[in-house]
């Protein structure tokens, strides 16, 4: 569900204004005088809250370690220890998965030193890295001024002394461009999105809720009860199903307002929320927990107190009294409805957007389940069509109960992809899926049964189609380990697409490579080759240390539709933000930061970070900017870590396209 459940809001404009400069570390200086020559030089670090600054000593393969260097060129004062540090944190790393020491909040850094000569100051340079729980900005270089005979606590930010700097002269020997080079395509295909998609497929989830034995027998009884009370005319019965069909809208609508306070709070709430891996295995227990109350083995209710109060509602008569219905046919067809609306809140909020993706799902639904009983009360007669309730009734139920376990391991497998245990790669998602289809198959042929089904004197017509057809995707899914021999991986199943975890992610045939991708490695390059073969440009602001980066290079760009774009249709150029290989003298030079103050490119990484926040204004990776042949025009809005195989897919199709209508 979630790939259907994702809203892409309306794009906008690209400018500098729309990128954002992270920058979640301010750095301050102070001295302690211990003495007339010893002093303790002390660094407090400030963060922002959600990021961590890593310790002075982290483990192998792990983040870039906060690093200060002292210059001491003249041999005026001398060392006394090591640069101490506090306690911090030790913990998992939710981004290295490791155990890694590292500070929230802030950090205290003191190096004792001894003064030999005169020194008014002492300089220095710390180099560290920061990350949040999905991204890690590229090491950072902090230039810190200790003023011995001066006042304290100054806050530093990047300054180099000498002469102004001609920017664009510089980037033009750098990256053979300047910033103002590079537009947004004029032709850019706008693409219209609404929550149309999410409205449609909550009232589906209400037609699935309809044919539940907790409301369709609801239909007939309170259409009778609006349109055969003698006291009132046809057109005051009317009136009452359409209002009371408005009320039910109404109460899913209210659910929806919770989600609204939270977005309204903080408007990335949802989704920090959706990537916790602890509740994606929460989701799981809870899609199990509802399947078997499908099954019928207990049933959701809501407090009988709740029930008794809406009833008693009911009684005031006239709109109120309509509206307490509503309530009351909302709180007693919960046991059916409340898997469904999980559903619904759960892809919500596992996708962008959650609080309004939520409303319009809500709306949907509501829409759904209330729409009858104004339509059936408008044209009684049509209610002979209905058919009796029955058996199939359970039967619907027990049919959503398979859909809902066979979902409830998508989001087990968000969290294993995540925290990569290992547990549910392809082959035993696709078994378990094909176990949850098969026995489906078997309860449709009447095989299998539950405490409330009836007996089965005769299958029906529906019931046989239904269970071949189930069938018959039993076996499309045992078609998923089919070896493709040119990668060496399973056969990617296109019904599952962002469902199923990727094909990679194997015990049989793993694949931790980029498929043997060209890749160029120098930017001006990588744009030559692209101008020979006419092909438009993704640039990969990547690095050796980012984890999301490794991510989304094992396990969506090896993906089919993902590879035959980067294989067949860009030429792809990789920067790495945190390469250590030094400069060649005539690069290394003085650059202006964009937010303030100038620093010095050393090694390749500096190059390439400053490249992203000069003329892209953002520095979290990865970032994937597509460009035309020659680099000079953006074809589409760049986009971050993009774990969805169908989003990603999107991103690199739309730019094809600009790229192809520009020719």
């Amino acid at each position: 569900m979630k790939k259907h459940l994702i809203l892409l809001f309306a794009l906008i404009a690209f400018t500098v204004g729309n990128s954002q400069i992270l920058e979640p570390v301010k750095w301050k200086t102070s001295i302690e005088k211990l003495s007339d020559t010893e002093y303790n030089l002390v660094s407090k670090a400030t963060i922002e809250d959600g990021w961590h600054l890593y310790s002075q000593n982290v483990p192998e393969d792990g983040p870039i370690p906060t690093t200060f260097t002292f210059d001491d060129a003249n041999g005026a004062f001398k060392f006394i220890g090591n640069t101490s540090e506090e306690v911090g944190r030790t913990v998992d790393d939710p981004v290295f998965q490791m155990m890694i020491k590292f500070f929230e909040k802030s950090a205290i850094f003191v190096q004792k030193v001894e003064l030999i000569g005169d020194v008014t100051s002492v300089n220095a340079t710390v180099e560290f890295m920061v990350c949040d729980d999905t991204r890690c900005l590229p090491p950072t270089e902090v230039d810190l001024i200790f003023k011995i005979n001066g006042s304290n606590n100054a806050e530093n930010t990047n300054v180099i002394d000498g002469q102004s700097i001609d920017d664009e002269s510089v980037n033009k020997m750098l990256y053979g461009m300047t910033p103002k080079d590079i537009t947004l395509l004029s032709g850019k295909i706008k693409e219209k999105k609404s929550l149309w998609t999410i409205f449609g497929l909550g009232f589906l989830g209400g037609l699935l809720a309809l044919l539940t034995p907790c409301v369709f027998p609801m239909i007939p009884l309170t259409v009778s009860f609006f349109t055969k009370k003698g006291s009132q005319s046809k057109s005051s019965g009317i009136g009452k199903a359409l209002l009371y069909g408005f009320f039910i809208l109404l109460v899913y609508l209210i659910l929806s307002i919770p989600f609204h306070l939270l977005d309204s709070v903080n408007p990335d709430i949802l989704n920090e929320i959706s990537t916790n891996v602890w509740l994606n295995v929460i989701f799981f227990i809870i899609f199990v927990f509802f399947a078997f109350s499908f099954f019928g083995y207990y049933e959701l209710t809501l407090p009988s107190s709740w029930t008794n109060k809406t009833t008693k509602g009911e009684n005031a008569g006239g709109v109120i009294g309509i509206f307490f219905m509503a309530l009351t046919l909302a709180i007693v067809s919960f046991s059916c409805t409340g898997p469904i609306l999980g559903s619904l809140l759960a892809g919500s909020l596992t996708a962008d957007g959650g609080a309004w993706q939520l409303t319009a799902g809500m709306a949907g639904f509501g829409v759904s389940l209330g729409l009858p009983f104004a339509l059936f009360a408008m044209f009684p007669n049509m209610m002979n069509a209905l058919p009796k309730s029955g058996g199939w009734l359970n039967t619907t139920k027990v049919i959503l109960g398979f859909l809902e376990l066979a979902l409830a391991f998508k989001f087990l497998s968000n969290a294993d992809l995540v925290k990569h245990w290992g547990l549910l790669k392809i082959e035993p998602f696709l078994m378990l899926w094909i176990i949850i289809f098969a026995g489906l198959a078997l309860y449709l042929f009447g095989k299998i049964k539950f405490p409330h089904d009836s007996p089965i004197k005769k299958l029906s017509f529906s019931r046989i189609a239904g269970g071949i057809l189930v069938a018959a995707f039993a076996i499309y899914l045992v078609s998923g380990f089919r070896v493709n021999k040119e990668t060496n991986t399973f056969t990617p199943l296109t019904l599952l697409s962002g469902l199923a975890p990727p094909v990679g992610y194997s015990w049989l045939y793993p694949s931790a490579s980029t498929n043997n991708l060209k890749t160029f490695k120098d930017l001006k390059e990588g744009i030559a080759y692209a101008k020979q073969v006419n092909k438009p440009i993704m640039i990969d602001f990547t690095g050796f240390a980012c984890v999301n980066c490794r991510k989304m290079e094992e396990h969506i760009w090896p993906l089919e539709k993902i590879d035959n774009y980067l294989r067949n249709e860009y030429v792809l150029i990789s920067l790495y933000v945190d390469d250590k290989k030094d400069l060649p003298a005539d690069e290394k030079v003085e650059v202006n930061r964009v937010n303030g103050g100038k620093r010095l490119l050393k090694n390749y990484g500096h190059k390439w970070a400053n490249f992203q926040t000069q003329f892209f204004k953002s520095n979290s990776q990865p970032y994937y900017v597509l460009l035309n042949s020659d680099g000079t025009k953006v074809l589409t809005e760049p986009v971050g870590y993009t774990p969805d195989e169908d989003e990603y897919a999107k991103f690199l199709a739309k730019g094809l396209k600009a790229f192809k209508k520009a020719k």
